[in-house]
């Protein structure tokens, strides 16, 4: 398998896509310092959803540390020690960014929706405590998934054009590459489906309030949860679909040379779309975290639109 990616030309003509892995990052580190500032004016205590958004924001920017790397690589200007050094670290950071988002996507999904269901009762979910709590435990998991992938011993091979990251992993590494890829396919499942039934019962509520006084809330809390599935959808659901099979490609399963470079730009095509969601993330934030649209307010708009928003349901800024 090693030795036959030298002969199969997967890692050429990468550039298209580093043209717009650049455009991600500039518009990603824009809104991804803007919010920043904006979380850090609000001295206020956090609710749970902008908790979510801050963890959410502190993936990006380890997004925003990777993908610099990532380019110069694809662009074939980077030293090889840098090559090694993006194998061993910065790819993993993308994945680690991707995954913390799938998450912490789901769990806005669920707080927006818990703001509906006040039948359910669970208000330890909605505490700022167990925000916290539940968000030490997903950085825990995920980077206990991926960090093996950092540290685990690699081979010295001889310095080439045509190789990859996995040309450097002994057997015990892509084993564990493997597993990790399995491991984040089941994460991205469950986490679909808990946004699934997020969408579910926020239109049920919706219907049924379509003749209440409350409409307007669960309204807007349907656009909410629309908007953060619409991004999850774009962002998310593609690259999906392709890793499997590329996962086989990377094994004996999948040995076509064609196949193969299909495949890996597939892969390569909706890994961009993953990363997008460093420029979707600030329309999250405007939508969702009232801290962060104030500050777009106070900065952007006129004094009359700034009071016109502060002066919004006491509801919709509950962020």
């Amino acid at each position: 398998m090693t030795n036959s990616s030298f002969f199969c030309p997967i890692y050429r003509d990468l550039e298209p896509f580093t043209y717009f892995f650049y455009l991600v990052f500039l518009v990603g580190i824009i809104g991804s310092c803007f919010a920043t500032w904006a979380f850090i004016q609000n001295t206020t205590n956090h609710k749970c959803v902008s908790i979510y958004l801050i963890n959410l924001l502190t993936a990006d920017f380890l997004l925003t540390l990777a993908l610099p790397v990532k380019i110069v690589v694809d662009l074939g200007v980077a030293p090889w020690k840098l090559k090694i050094f993006h194998c061993q670290v910065t790819a993993c950071l993308i994945y680690i960014n991707m995954y913390l988002s799938i998450i912490f996507l789901a769990f806005v999904s669920i707080d927006r929706c818990l703001q509906l269901i006040r039948s359910c009762k669970i208000y330890r979910i909605q505490e700022p405590g167990f925000a916290k709590m539940i968000s030490t435990v997903v950085w825990l998991m995920v980077l206990l998934i991926m960090v093996p992938n950092m540290v685990i011993p690699i081979k010295d091979i001889k310095e080439e054009a045509e190789v990859g990251c996995m040309d450097f992993k002994k057997e015990f590494g892509r084993n564990w590459h493997l597993l990790t890829n399995f491991l984040c396919v089941a994460i991205f499942l469950n986490f679909s489906v808990i946004i699934l039934i997020s969408n579910c019962l926020v239109i049920r509520q919706l219907y049924r309030n379509k003749d209440n006084e409350s409409y307007p809330n669960v309204k807007r809390a349907l656009i909410n949860i629309l908007l953060v599935t619409t991004a999850y959808i774009i962002c998310f659901v593609p690259y999906h679909i392709v890793r499997i099979p590329y996962t086989l490609s990377q094994t004996e399963f999948i040995t076509d040379c064609s196949a193969r470079i299909s495949l890996f730009k597939a892969k390569e095509a909706t890994l961009l779309l993953a990363v997008s969601n460093l420029c979707f993330d600030p329309i999250l934030y405007y939508h969702l975290s009232k801290a962060f649209r104030l500050k777009v307010t106070e900065t952007f708009a006129s004094p009359k639109e700034t009071k016109a928003q502060k002066g919004k349901s006491k509801w919709e800024d509950n962020a």
